[in-house]
């Protein structure tokens, strides 16, 4: 039975050996059955659901379920084997699919309040150039993971390239990624979209095999299209004289330093690769060396 490597639990293959005394004795029926797991059952609901008390909302369709941040710390530990403690504003998963299943998959949900995200660079972004910088700075956090004693990773390269939409103010993007420590291991889709608000940025992570990502893309399309910010938090609303302007733009979205500086991922850096959903681990952290792309004007001390 083939392996999942970022299953926390394996099923187990019970191999029963019987002792026939006659040429008609037949072995046990449960010889070489598999003991299935029972299916991760979770508490969801569709419809209108509103995010952060009225920060934004989703118009959920059937096809998938909302979780509540509790429900949803409740599939990151005890369904993904991550450490507790994420705060999250719930998740999304496909209805009618376990989430603890191989084909199992769902989109954290967070928000990070740094400031309005200018995106005056985002038709000027090189992102081959900002995919090079992006493997090399992967490289050297999974140096750093590996002396902790945790599993490298490697940024295999875009699953798909950055795409944003000025009128919509929405970003998405997906990464390929990989093990360093098994080369028979399934890489990994992280599934990225970012919706710009007023002073913040609504995070939608999602993460599955990458076997998984033509009906992910297509689910994270759907995804885009029902969730927005509410009246006085959408990106229009910002006030130039009293908000809050973040100190990177769109390149620093992508690159992940948002994931780091707003601590969503804290305590949770450390997880292990092998865990069933990398987004939790939290990929793009740890991007010290990209600093550059972050500095914004003469904010050359941007911390």
């Amino acid at each position: 039975m083939k392996g999942r490597w970022w299953l926390s639990w394996m099923l187990s293959v019970v191999a029963v050996s019987a002792w026939a005394q006659g040429p008609a004795a037949e072995p046990p029926a449960q010889a070489d059955a598999e003991v299935d797991e029972p299916p991760f059952v979770v508490e969801g609901r569709t419809g209108t659901v509103d995010l952060g008390h009225g920060l934004a909302q989703m118009e959920v369709p059937a096809n998938f379920l909302y979780l509540s941040p509790e429900e949803a710390e409740r599939v990151l530990v005890e369904a993904w084997g991550n450490p507790p403690g994420t705060t999250t504003l719930g998740m999304l998963v496909p209805a009618n699919v376990d989430v603890a299943a191989p084909e199992g998959w769902g989109v954290v949900i967070s928000y990070d309040d740094d400031g309005h995200v200018e995106d005056e660079d985002a038709s000027s972004i090189d992102y081959a150039d900002l995919l090079k910088e992006m493997q090399s700075a992967t490289r050297e956090s999974s140096a750093e993971r590996k002396k902790a004693g945790y599993g490298g990773i490697q940024l295999v390269g875009w699953a798909a390239t950055p795409h944003y939409d000025p009128g919509t103010r929405k970003l998405y993007w997906a990464k390929e990624l990989a093990s360093t420590e098994s080369n028979d291991s399934p890489h990994s889709l992280n599934y990225n979209v970012r919706i710009l608000g007023n002073e913040g940025v609504l995070v939608l992570n999602a993460v599955s095999e990458m076997g998984q990502l033509p009906q992910v893309e297509k689910d994270m399309q759907q995804v885009l299209g029902f969730t927005s910010f509410k009246s006085g938090y959408r990106y229009e609303d910002f006030d130039p004289s009293s908000g809050r302007v973040a100190a990177y733009g769109i390149a620093g979205l992508v690159a992940g330093k948002m994931a780091v500086k707003a601590g969503f991922f804290k305590g949770l850096l450390a997880a292990l690769f092998a865990a069933k959903k990398l987004v939790i681990a939290g990929v793009a952290a740890l991007f010290v060396g990209l600093s550059k792309l972050f500095k914004r004007g003469n904010n050359d001390d941007t911390p």
